[in-house]
């Protein structure tokens, strides 16, 4: 297997490229959907280990790599990234963590750095302190921080290792004092485990093999509590079908348990991608003994989406029955849905963002958004159902919140918008003050100071309305010349909120037009926006997409023939069936690492906990949505589909490589346009998650450099007549 197909020897691309693009074995298989007779031509893919997949696949990646790094002006997009990047000395992610004692946890990269490092400081105003370094932890390899957990009185932190994109490795865990790691490897860790109040033992839940192409490593999991200083073996199994069998835990539901030190409750939690939970609760003090007396907390059916806690109450968002969600709570001594109380009412024109919600000790904090771009921060008081908003210093597209803990006044917001940076403060509740308190070197970028952004509302094919925000350079041309990049995804409820990532915005720089369709299965609208394109409502998501690419056209933003589409993972489905559907209509389609066959979803490792959001294969109803929203089963023999680039990692632990190369293959064979089909599996990367920073900015050097040379772009138009 080659190392990286990003350095491949000349003479190996040389050679591939003189033979041309080999077209893939094929092995047809025939199956049967409820009276639905389909054909896959393309079944053979499936079986990754397979000589003659492998060898096609490779010979794929290496065309594929040759013709992308030869479009002229691809460089100089990854040149412009580096710049962007130089400018910041350092850049802390989004998951800081502050303990107790005010100690500050948090994940860091420098200009230097190809990973993100371990961090931590006493306080904000405290000397920082590298805590791990992945890149240098063993010789010869290059691990990814994949997440971490601190205790909570900050001595210690555990946190997810991993190579290649897997997002599968081990926790270690590391004493703050002395900076020494422990002995113990925790394996097949999803995620990087929950902390017990005591500060010495946490919960995590193990995968059955770090496989990714293991079809019973994400089945019949068990939570467990590891003791920290003892051998993974001694772990006890506290949360499972198999020691609970009346609950009726099904085999692809993720079983998670963690302690709430506020409420003194153990929680078990059922997890696949369905955002109604699914838990259960005992008293923490019993989660050591033999047998903990589970008792029901949320049913799916009750449309719980979140929860938090303060020692008096549980307080939970819900959608049943309320399409923008409100906020619910109920005591802590006695929880029960059933005979909660309402605290915040549903807004007519805003929707609750269920995962920003804080209890402090002053109250609840909550965030609402208009349209899912327009965000404003919402408080009630502890013994008060009055709902205050709290001014902003700056309008703002998306807002996240942090806090310390239930017992403590501080909370910090996290403001972004399209074309300003994040921006981290402080806010004091005393004074209603917020106080600038960053944690990434704060720069100007005077290239996107004449940016305009524009907030649409374009009707779809059935007459809803769906919000379309533009991003464009003063003066852009509107007589449909413009090229444009329409970004989207459309899934589990997740809003594609404003954003700052300076690399998409070099599209705009070459004077393009960015779009963001807010197509329904997100959540900009709340959970009827959801739910209007799931399962057998799926193709309003894609439909909304060709809508706001009509209007698009339709107003001189930009014109036929200048549209390149882009989404990722279940974005797959987006992408793929709106090219599917409207071949006419782009110029560029780029599925990355997509869900394009989604049929078949189900036979692949992750695709069991995925049946929630699109459906199952054993429901005739969802059946028919499945195949519906199947791109690959949508390609037709002898039509003119769009220049199109796939993208697969051969690690990917969320969809399966051979998802998007039977697409590629079949669209290969079906397209007469005489555009590419370039498809790139990258060996050394998964699911996007723990890429290099380098690898990062080539992955979007290639978006963008594709996107432009088929939109016809001055700069980027390859001089050799064999890739015109």
């Amino acid at each position: 297997m080659l190392p990286s197909l990003r350095f491949v020897p000349a003479l190996l691309l040389a050679a591939t490229a003189a033979l041309g693009q080999p077209a893939a074995p094929s092995v047809p298989a025939t199956d049967t959907y409820f009276g639905v007779k389909v054909t896959d031509p393309y079944r053979n893919l499936e079986n990754l280990t397979d000589p003659a997949v492998q060898t096609w696949m490779k010979a794929q990646a290496a065309y594929a790599r040759q013709i992308l790094d030869a479009l002229p002006g691809r460089q100089g997009l990854i040149e412009k990234m580096q710049d962007f990047d130089q400018r910041k000395a350092s850049v802390v992610g989004r998951q800081v963590f502050i303990a107790d004692n005010d100690r500050y946890f948090y994940l860091k990269t420098r200009p230097q750095d190809q990973q993100p490092k371990l961090y931590y400081r006493e306080g904000y105003r405290g000397t920082e302190k590298l805590l791990f370094d992945p890149e240098n932890f063993e010789a010869g390899k290059v691990y990814t921080i994949n997440e971490f957990s601190a205790a909570h009185d900050g001595s210690k932190v555990a946190f997810a290792l991993s190579e290649k994109g897997s997002e599968i490795g081990v926790v270690r865990i590391l004493d703050v004092k002395t900076q020494q790691l422990y002995p113990e490897v925790i394996e097949r860790p999803w995620g990087s485990g929950e902390w017990l109040p005591d500060n010495a033992s946490f919960t995590y839940t193990p995968l059955n093999s770090a496989d990714v192409k293991d079809p019973a490593a994400r089945l019949n999991t068990q939570a467990y509590l590891h003791r920290v200083g003892t051998p993974q073996s001694q772990d006890q199994a506290i949360f499972s079908a198999k020691l609970y069998p009346k609950l009726n835990i099904k085999p692809a539901e993720y079983a998670y348990a963690g302690v709430d030190r506020d409420t003194k409750l153990a929680y078990g939690v059922l997890y696949t991608v369905d955002r109604y939970l699914y838990g259960y609760y005992a008293p923490a003090a019993t989660l050591t003994k033999p047998t903990i007396p589970w008792q029901p907390l949320f049913k799916p059916e009750q449309e719980v989406t979140n929860f938090v806690s303060d020692q008096q109450y549980i307080y939970f968002t819900t959608s049943k029955n309320t399409p923008r969600e409100k906020i619910m709570r109920m005591p802590a001594a006695k929880p029960d849905v059933a005979t909660a109380e309402l605290l915040v009412p549903e807004s007519p024109n805003e929707a609750i963002n269920d995962s920003e919600l804080k209890a402090t000790k002053d109250g609840l904090y909550f965030v609402r958004t208009r349209n899912g771009v327009e965000a404003k921060l919402y408080f009630v008081a502890k013994g008060s159902k009055t709902v205050q908003e709290i001014k902003l210093p700056q309008t703002v597209g998306t807002l996240t919140l942090q806090g310390k803990n239930a017992q403590s006044s501080d909370l910090w917001v996290n403001m972004v918008g399209w074309t300003t940076d994040r921006k981290r403060y402080r806010y004091t509740p005393a004074t209603r003050q917020f106080t600038s308190e960053p944690l990434s070197t704060e720069v100007e970028y005077p290239e996107f100071a004449d940016f305009t952004v524009e907030e649409l509302m374009v009707p779809s094919h059935d007459g809803v309305m769906v919000p379309l925000s533009l991003v464009y350079k003063k003066g852009t041309p509107r007589n449909g010349s413009a090229p444009a990049l329409m970004v989207g995804y459309g899934a589990y409820s997740k809003s594609t909120g404003p954003f700052f990532y300076p690399p998409y915005l070099l599209w705009a720089l070459q004077g393009g037009v960015l779009a963001v369709p807010h197509v329904r299965g997100g959540g900009e609208l709340g959970e009827a926006w959801h739910k209007a394109g799931q399962k057998t409502t799926k193709p309003n998501t894609w439909k909304d997409l060709i809508a706001c690419a009509d209007y698009l056209v339709q107003k001189q933003y930009t014109g036929l023939g200048k549209i390149a589409i882009n989404g990722g993972s279940a974005g797959g489905i987006l992408i793929g069936r709106a090219m599917t559907e409207r071949p006419d209509l782009f110029a560029a389609a780029i599925p990355e690492v997509g869900c394009l066959n989604a049929v078949r979803m189900e036979n692949s490792p992750n695709g069991p906990a995925n049946t929630p959001e699109f459906g199952t294969v054993q429901k005739d109803d969802e059946c028919k949505a499945l195949l519906e929203m199947d791109a690959y089963y949508h390609l037709v023999s002898g039509t003119k589909y769009p220049a199109t680039l796939v993208t697969a990692g051969m690690n990917d632990p969320r969809v399966i490589a051979w998802q998007p190369a039977k697409f590629a293959a079949r669209l290969q064979a079906s397209t007469t346009s005489g555009k590419p089909v370039l498809f790139f599996t990258d060996y050394e990367a998964g699911h996007g998650i723990g890429d290099s920073k380098q690898k990062q900015f080539e992955t979007m050097a290639d978006l963008l450099a594709f996107s432009l040379w088929q939109t016809g772009q001055p700069g980027f138009q390859p001089k050799s007549a064999a890739m015109k």
